[in-house]
């Protein structure tokens, strides 16, 4: 009885194996492969607009080193740092009692030959009556030959003297013009309307001017500021003078200040007569100076400043456009290949593109708006979630 009973149970598990087997055959062959879920985002029309961002650095459109083109003490500074000056207005002093008495030595050289010249004005009035004497007396055979001819050389030689005299005062003029000049150079002036962003000299300190001239403050007009940024060998070949601009400061992220590029140079500050070389190619990037100017009229930016700066390449209002994401291989002049969903199938199609930003990029061929294109599916979702899996050393605990 028992052996009966234990040979039905056996049959029975057999059964029931031969049933699950045939079951997962059934699920796995027979049934229907998964069909993948799509994720699609449609072509949509949107504002675009393609930029080169750079850094560039805030300096004023005007800026004028005021020095000093005498030597000596700076007597007083009239100004301070910071103080809007007007152009004309008195900035320093430098001390004049040396100037002054090279004025004084000059104008007292030119009385000296002035008065040189008046006394051989009288003698030449002198040695001219003579002169016509001797003629008189000549003409009647009273007067001697030699007494005419050294008459006649008198005469001559004064009026060479007075000659010489005339280019002495002419030279002595000049000379106590330059020492009125170098006075006037004591007094140190506003050569323009601006503000004083440096002082470089102090009071009692001297100046030597015999080989440069020293800087005594620095003078702005900070109504107007350039703007310096530094653009990448990468982006200038794109970049031209006349490009729209704009940036926004450290300080001020919310506000936005416009601007028009007004040049970019053709070579980096740093070349050289040797820069030019093929030795000279490194692993280092290469940037070129692109200076454009903005109004500043209440003088909130200031000189150094540092600005987030961005080229405007091209912008186009309400282009179809899709995300980067979704672009696929590229066919070269622009052209990619990306997956549309049409009526349940994917197809694989090719599109122009133009504009594009950091997120989307502007279609000018091969799409309608609307139209859902692919960014991705569940299978290759699983399929990827099962190599990190796998590279990872399997799924997470509680997966």
């Amino acid at each position: 009885m028992q052996t009966k009973r234990k040979r039905s149970l056996i049959t029975i598990l057999l059964l029931l194996a031969v049933l699950a087997a045939g079951g997962w055959f059934v699920r796995d062959w027979l049934a229907p492969a998964e069909q993948p879920v799509y994720v699609t985002v449609p072509a949509e029309k949107r504002d675009i607009q393609e930029t080169v961002s750079a850094t560039g650095v805030l300096n004023a459109f005007q800026q004028v080193d005021v020095g000093a083109q005498v030597s000596g003490q700076l007597q007083s500074l009239k100004v301070a740092l910071g103080e809007h000056v007007k152009k004309g207005q008195l900035l320093a002093v430098i001390d004049p009692s040396v100037k002054q008495n090279d004025l004084k030595d000059a104008e007292a050289e030119l009385k000296n030959i002035e008065a040189q010249r008046r006394a051989k004005a009288a003698l030449l009035e002198q040695y001219e009556l003579a002169y016509r004497r001797q003629q008189t007396l000549s003409r009647g055979d009273a007067g001697a030959e030699a007494d005419l001819e050294s008459a006649a050389a008198s005469l001559a030689s004064t009026r060479a003297e007075i000659a010489a005299l005339d280019a002495q005062i002419t030279q002595a003029k000049i000379s106590v013009d330059t020492a009125r000049t170098n006075l006037g150079y004591t007094q140190i002036v506003a050569p323009m309307d601006g503000v004083v962003v440096a002082v470089e000299t102090d009071e009692g300190q001297t100046l030597v001017s015999t080989q440069s001239a020293p800087t005594i403050l620095i003078l702005a007009n900070l109504d107007t500021m350039t703007v310096k940024t530094l653009i990448s060998e990468a982006d200038v070949i794109r970049v031209k003078a006349g490009m729209p601009v704009y940036f926004h400061v450290l300080g001020d992220p919310d506000t936005r200040y416009d601007g028009t590029l007004r040049s970019v140079d053709p070579a980096p500050e740093t070349i050289t007569d040797d820069d030019t070389s093929a030795k000279t190619i490194s692993s280092s990037a290469t940037y070129y100076n692109g200076q454009f100017d903005v109004t500043n009229p209440d003088h909130r930016l200031r000189i150094f400043m540092t600005a987030q700066v961005s080229i405007v390449l091209g912008e186009a209002k309400q282009a179809l456009c899709i995300p980067l994401s979704v672009l696929g291989d590229s066919q070269g002049n622009g052209r990619y290949a990306v997956r549309v969903l049409k009526a349940g199938h994917v197809e694989t199609r090719e599109i122009k593109t133009g504009l594009k930003d950091n997120i989307y990029i502007q279609v000018l061929e091969g799409l309608n708006e609307g139209e859902p294109v692919v960014v991705g599916d569940s299978l290759t979702a699983q399929e990827s979630n099962a190599e990190n899996n796998q590279r990872l050393g399997g799924p997470p605990p509680g997966a």
